[in-house]
């Protein structure tokens, strides 16, 4: 591959063709909320994978293309077990705020559903793929919006805090099916995954506490209900 000067104005094209591949998608998210409940848990969570590491695979491409290590979007191992470690503690007082402030918003009038993902899960193969589902969107989600949407829209912006603030918002757009309560918790989510990204410089924190988040909220939480039902 012949070596190739990666401009600004390159970085941006780059930029506005990959959020117009997926912005359709994220703002689709509001119009379908009340119809997810409707559709079969294997052909939702096929999709999401499928979407998910097409998407990864296409920044990995990106990179590759531009000759950028994947460290430079903070894929890498180095300190994986402290990393990990940190992102467990961040988790669980994010945890607890995003939650009471679902609980707040909803009493105040915002919607919100009982389920993030109001999908029954059935036995126990089905539990092994919504697993496998929310580890694959976990890693892809936080190589997405974390790593390669800030490092393209601080060179683009040269500001990190709009890079920051730029990446939570298209973040959070995907989400409207969650209802507009869980909606505002994942803006405040995305927003301490993407400080924590800053922080650490690596983006293993943020996947682990992404990973925790929607593994509380779609499998375990379906566990506990099924174990009092």
């Amino acid at each position: 591959m012949e070596n190739q000067t990666f401009t600004r104005k390159g970085k941006l094209l780059e930029l506005l063709v990959f959020l117009f591949l997926i912005l359709p998608a994220l703002v689709s998210s509001f119009f379908i909320a009340g119809h997810i409940a409707g559709i079969g848990f294997l052909f939702l969570a096929g999709s999401v994978i499928l979407r998910d590491l097409s998407l990864l695979f296409l920044v990995l491409f990106f990179l590759w293309r531009n000759r950028e290590h994947p460290a430079a979007i903070g894929l890498t191992t180095r300190g994986l077990w402290a990393e990990a470690n940190i992102g467990l503690w961040v988790f669980i007082p994010l945890f607890l705020l995003t939650s009471a402030l679902v609980g707040y918003l909803h009493k105040a009038g915002l919607s919100a559903p009982p389920s993030p993902l109001p999908l029954k899960i059935n036995g126990t193969a089905q539990l092994l793929l919504a697993v496998l589902m929310i580890a694959i969107v976990a890693v892809a989600e936080e190589t997405i919006f974390r790593g390669y949407l800030i490092l393209r829209l601080r060179e683009v912006t040269s500001s990190p805090a709009a890079a920051v603030v730029l990446s939570t918002l298209i973040f959070t757009v995907g989400h409207g099916y969650e209802g507009l309560a869980r909606v505002a918790a994942v803006f405040v989510v995305g927003l301490a995954y993407a400080l924590v990204y800053l922080w650490r410089k690596s983006l293993i924190a943020p996947i682990l506490m992404h990973f925790l988040q929607d593994f509380s909220g779609i499998v375990l939480l379906q566990l506990i209900k099924q174990h009092h039902g």
